[in-house]
């Protein structure tokens, strides 16, 4: 069997780091190299036997590689950039995009293919279609979405949160820069009937908590999705590895991975 050779950028994070230690781990990677920011204290030291860190993803790809990036949106653009100019294949899982960057990547795609997940956890992604089922067959209920992370997460609402909404939105046909309520600090005026409250939290250790209400008369439904450690989010990352891989350009998410490629 082929082995996949991987640039992991962000390698000393807390993704990125777990994400070597997986795919070291199984023998369907092979670990061609690892990007980090020109100051960070790591860089020329190596991560495994032969590939040392480094700040320069330009230098080290041959463009058969697949990029795993989590890193920042403004590191995340430059890599694009240089995947388009090598041939790479791309994994994204940075967060907190503008909507001028997010254009950006999607028009990229149109010469590579990318594969972009807010969240690549399979019980997140089950979570995604079991709120598009519940918001479809409750429409008339009121929907607030509740996310909790750790101190040190610095985007909110998370990237997770906002595919949430979107997903209620595209359901309900609902535009959501009209419906989208960030907090409620100040408010006066009676709550709309379309509104969806968004609510983020930042506080401890918690890697992730995604909560989504239904209210209706009488009645409340809660769906929660907890992540308990972060290493389904990289199982889901080096599955997607696997998956886009077998790809030409387009843009793809993890719903097509959790199908089959469907």
């Amino acid at each position: 069997m082929e082995k996949i050779g991987i640039i992991i950028c962000g390698i000393c994070g807390k993704m990125g780091s777990l994400i070597l230690k997986l795919a070291s781990e199984m023998g369907e990677f092979v670990i061609k190299g690892g990007i980090e920011r020109k100051d960070h204290p790591e860089i020329g030291k190596e991560i495994i036997p032969g590939v040392i860190i480094s700040d320069n993803l330009d230098s080290i790809s041959n463009g058969k590689e697949v990029i795993v990036d989590f890193t920042t949106p403004e590191a995340t653009v430059e890599f694009v950039k240089i995947a388009v100019k090598k041939g790479n294949k791309m994994v994204i899982g940075t967060t907190g995009f503008s909507e001028e960057q997010m254009d950006f990547i999607k028009e990229s795609s149109q010469k590579i293919p990318i594969l972009i997940s807010p969240n690549m956890s399979y019980g997140v992604n089950c979570l995604f279609k079991i709120v598009k089922f519940a918001s479809e067959i409750l429409k008339g209920y009121e929907t607030e979405i509740i996310e909790i992370h750790h101190h040190y997460k610095k985007d909110s609402p998370s990237g997770t949160a906002k595919k949430i909404a979107e997903i209620i939105c595209k359901s309900r046909n609902y535009p959501c820069e009209e419906v989208l309520k960030y907090g409620r600090f100040g408010k006066t005026e009676k709550r709309r009937k379309e509104e969806i409250g968004m609510h983020s939290v930042r506080i401890g250790d918690i890697v992730g908590e995604h909560t989504v209400l239904f209210g209706g008369k009488g009645e409340v439904i809660e769906i929660t999705h907890r992540s308990y450690n972060r290493e389904t989010f990289a199982i889901g990352a080096l599955e997607a590895v696997k998956f886009i891989y077998k790809k030409e350009k387009g843009l793809y998410g993890m719903e097509e991975v959790i199908n089959g490629g469907e």
